[in-house]
């Protein structure tokens, strides 16, 4: 090539070293920018533009790009993801289906409910996400986060034949019944000594004994007994470790740093559980043994018994069985107390419906005799007002749990890669002005004028999942929830203290109420 023509190629260099490596230097910065700048900037952020290749020219599910490598992990460690990811989706037009990355883990949120729908549905969608806390507390061996297959089918045919079976659910009233009069007397006893009651301290021990009672067969005094305080230690303790939001989930070379110390704090608690799990099951086989290897009467088995009895047949190994009954403990404690809380405030905050409530208990059940689950069918405004605390205060904003998709699939017409983690805000769902006429009133008359299904058939408002994955426990949980506020409601009127009432809430592993109702409760009858 003559010298003539290679300055099209070949820049010269006489004279002008410095300015010719400036302007190579630039260029190379500039192009490096722009990758990196569309890169970062892909609708969803970094996990879907490091999928881009597998989605192809499809059309981009819309959604948000976060900050550059960490995405919306700022969203996720606040106390109000629910409203961010809502507000989110609204401005951005997705509430159908909306895409973002959290490192590089990729997700989608649907606020509406044709798509929620489609993901809760969805055979492609049956997995669940693991978080390492689950995984190092054993809870990818039951049933909440067990992987889809033949072993958590057999789980669900156990849960639904024998663990949450009506006939248990029957068989288990009359101890809710005892436990809710125990509550009763609690709060008049600190009522006669403070002047108030700190709700959710009464609520929590009384859920937790209920779900004691029927897991292990057994009560505890976690003010003064030992065991029952080494108990609430355990489960608060895992409460916290499954909601804390894990670096390391979502950047898997933080992992082997424990940064937060997550693994640590996870691993010691799983040994206290099994020891203290360990400790109630070899105490039921002594019995049975003593018994000749049966309990006799069917309708006094807790939980552990029924899962002895499928052990003759060598279904279930002890790790799988502390895994099992560890998870019923957690699934069934906090959310019954929390949803009793912000029930109680709502009752304290608007005393004519608290009121319409106790004429209704008063008609049905009068006043000679206390409430029990028979009652409960005809209780139908009170059944409203746990629908609409439901509806307005939702335990599990975002389901709690998310899932994962198994395979390739579509929502829609947007195609979404095997590995994407699916979830639904029900929260912005259930204050949809589009679905609902003035979501932000609580009004439980809305249920009277048209009976909307919350066991996950109506995806307008469907607070215990839908699908394969809906929660097992959900009419026992329901059932306790309905028993307890009507033996509230009769025994007392609900009043509020000097501090008032703050609705402010703070997103846990379930949603609760940043400042714990204090309040006052005025026997309304002799208990």
């Amino acid at each position: 090539m003559s010298s003539e023509y290679s300055i099209l190629f070949i820049p010269s260099t006489y004279g002008h070293s410095s300015n010719i490596f400036f302007s190579y230097e630039f260029l190379l910065f500039f192009l490096l920018f722009l990758s990196i700048f569309t890169f970062w900037f892909t609708p969803g952020g970094l996990a879907w533009a490091l999928s881009k290749s597998r989605v192809g020219s499809r059309p981009a599910i819309p959604g948000p790009s976060g900050l550059p490598v960490l995405g919306l992990v700022f969203t996720f460690t606040s106390s109000l993801t629910h409203r961010l990811l809502s507000k989110l989706s609204k401005n951005l037009n997705a509430t159908p289906l909306m895409a973002f990355s959290i490192g590089f883990t990729r997700f989608i949120i649907s606020s509406q409910p044709e798509s929620a729908k489609e993901i809760l549905n969805s055979s492609a969608f049956a997995d669940r996400p693991v978080k390492e806390s689950a995984y190092e507390l054993l809870f990818h061996r039951a049933m909440g986060f067990a992987p889809y297959g033949e072993y958590w089918r057999s789980l669900r045919k156990l849960s639904s034949t024998h663990l949450f079976s009506h006939k248990r659910i029957s068989s288990l009233g009359k101890c809710r019944r005892e436990i809710g009069n125990k509550m009763v007397s609690d709060i008049i006893c600190l009522m006669e000594t403070e002047g108030k009651i700190k709700v959710k301290r009464i609520l929590h021990f009384g859920s937790l004994n209920n779900v004691m009672s029927s897991v292990f067969g057994k009560c505890y005094d976690f003010v003064t007994e030992n065991e029952g305080q080494k108990l609430e230690f355990l489960v608060c303790e895992g409460y916290e470790l499954l909601g804390i939001f894990n670096w390391s989930d979502h950047f898997p070379f933080l992992g082997w740093l424990d940064l937060q110390g997550v693994r640590r704090r996870c691993r010691d608690l799983a040994i206290k559980v099994n020891i203290f799990v360990g400790k109630i099951i070899e105490e039921h086989r002594v019995k049975r043994s003593e018994n000749g290897g049966v309990v006799a009467d069917e309708d006094l088995w807790d939980f552990v018994d029924v899962l002895l009895n499928l052990e003759k047949d060598n279904k279930i190994s002890d790790t799988d069985m502390i895994a099992i009954l560890w998870e019923m403990i957690f699934r069934g404690t906090d959310t019954v107390a929390i949803l009793l809380e912000w029930i109680l405030a709502r009752m304290v905050l608007h005393p004519e419906i608290q009121v319409k409530a106790q004429q209704e208990i008063d008609n049905i059940v009068g006043t000679n005799r206390g409430v029990s689950d028979f009652d409960l069918p005809k209780l139908t405004y009170l059944q409203a007002i746990v629908k609409e605390t439901l509806r307005i205060h939702p335990p599990g904003p975002l389901l709690s749990w998310a899932r994962l998709a198994m395979n390739d699939t579509f929502i829609g017409h947007h195609f979404i890669p095997a590995g994407t983690t699916a979830m639904v805000n029900m929260w912005a769902i259930t204050r949809d002005e589009k679905i609902w006429s003035q979501p932000e009133k609580f009004m439980p008359e809305r249920f009277l004028e048209e009976d909307v299904a919350i066991m996950g058939s109506d995806l307008r408002l469907a607070p215990f999942g839908s699908g394969r994955r809906v929660c097992p426990g959900k009419t026992m949980g329901l059932a306790t929830v309905q028993l307890w506020l009507a033996q509230l409601l009769q025994s007392f009127n609900w009043i509020a203290s000097e501090n008032g009432v703050d609705l402010s809430e703070c997103l846990k592993l379930s949603m609760e109420m940043k400042h714990s109702l204090v309040c006052k409760a005025i026997p309304r009858v002799n208990s």
